[in-house]
């Protein structure tokens, strides 16, 4: 799939690091660096501006080792940019952390997945099919 992209950064385009990869990585387009307290969050802009055809969505997902060695991720994970959005795209991080966190131009901060969706109609209806979980949701169907 072709997508247009207008990349006003000093930086690659985003690319599939493996051959198996589902996210390619967006960088950090800063002019200096910026330091996250802990619980604080900010928007972090790419200087990537895309065009995705409709029916199609990009998610911006956390960086699994972002997350898991310094405690940086993506609040509103999936972020969703929809197919007709023009603006810059924008990562919401959030350090959850104890330290403070600086992000510096060009660091890899989130990662970013190319989907297929689909629209719904509503049918409204009075009754909905049974099932063997029903209505028990949040955990109910056990931890182990």
């Amino acid at each position: 799939m072709n997508i247009k992209i207008i990349n006003t950064s000093n930086h690659a385009v985003p690319s599939y690091e493996t051959l198996a990869s589902a996210g390619m990585d967006l960088r950090a387009n800063l002019e200096e660096a910026i330091t996250l307290k802990p619980l604080e969050r900010a928007i972090i802009k790419t200087g990537l501006f895309i065009e995705l055809p409709v029916g199609i969505e990009a998610q911006v997902r956390p960086r699994s080792g972002l997350a898991a060695k310094k405690g940086i991720t993506v609040l509103n994970a999936p972020g969703t940019i929809d197919a007709d959005y023009r603006g810059e795209i924008g990562v919401i991080l959030v350090n959850l952390s104890n330290d403070n966190f600086q992000v510096e131009n060009g660091e890899r901060i989130a990662q970013l997945i190319i989907a297929k969706h689909e629209r719904a109609v509503w049918e409204e209806v009075s009754t909905l099919s049974e099932t063997k979980r029903g209505e028990g949701g949040f955990g109910s169907t056990g931890v182990k």
